[in-house]
């Protein structure tokens, strides 16, 4: 068996990810990818809890600048996460991998409510975690979610995985051909120069903990599995002491 860096991840996917290379909903084949890598790095004896963000279905900061009120937005935009979440636990399912969903909204004929000693009961007895409905609450992004997530549960390390992005630029690579990619970063770099890695509250509780980040592509061959090796993939966000 392979040896892994980490024993516990969480990982968190963007809508987009689910999305693949459609304009808008779910991409099957890219959702199927997604449920066989998770597989694989489980085989591996890692513990896999999973956050989903909902962008795909449904973009809050949309409906608000079309005229909804941005708490109904938002409450919106946690649905399109447990839509995106069921999709991923039937993937899982169907690779046999055993799957809960948990929601910090009720919805318990879907889906059991997050509840931090039954997730983590869950990842101990092998069983695939996903976490929907972002952390119940509006004016919370799910990158905000994966953080607090991956403190609660006691996870070694917050997986980032983008769509086409291979980790953190010093600007927007698409845009600006002089972008710098960074392979390590501190917290504390990452917030002063404000870079995108995730909002700034997410960045700061992951500062606060000592939680360190890896973004990858998704797309990249065995990136969730080189990720939980400790393979160079992507940008390692980390604490001063670690990145030193």
């Amino acid at each position: 068996m392979t040896t892994t860096k980490y024993k516990r991840v969480l990982l968190k996917l963007s809508g987009e990810a689910f999305g693949g290379g459609v304009d808008f909903g779910i991409d099957t084949p890219t959702l199927n990818r997604i449920a066989k890598q998770i597989k694989q790095v489980m085989e591996m004896g890692v513990q896999v809890a999973v956050v989903v963000g909902g962008g795909n279905i449904w973009r809050g900061t949309n409906a608000e600048q079309d005229g909804m009120d941005r708490v109904t937005a938002d409450y919106a935009g946690m649905i399109a996460t447990v839509i995106n979440a069921l999709a991923l636990q039937d993937a899982l399912e169907k690779e046999g991998v055993t799957t809960r969903t948990q929601t910090a909204i009720g919805i318990q004929q879907v889906a059991e409510p997050y509840i931090r000693r039954r997730a983590t009961r869950h990842l101990e007895k092998g069983r695939a975690v996903i976490f929907a409905g972002g952390t119940g609450n509006p004016y919370m992004t799910t990158d905000t979610t994966a953080a607090l997530r991956a403190i609660e549960i006691e996870a070694d390390v917050l997986l980032m995985a983008k769509n086409n992005v291979d980790g953190v630029y010093s600007a927007d690579p698409s845009k600006n051909r002089n972008a710098k990619k960074f392979d390590k970063l501190t917290h504390l770099e990452a917030l002063n120069m404000r870079l995108e890695v995730m909002d700034a509250t997410a960045l700061s509780l992951c500062l606060e903990n000592k939680l360190p980040i890896i973004v990858f592509d998704l797309q990249a061959p065995r990136g969730i599995e080189r990720a939980v090796i400790g393979d160079a993939i992507g940008t390692l966000v980390s604490s001063e002491k670690e990145n030193g």
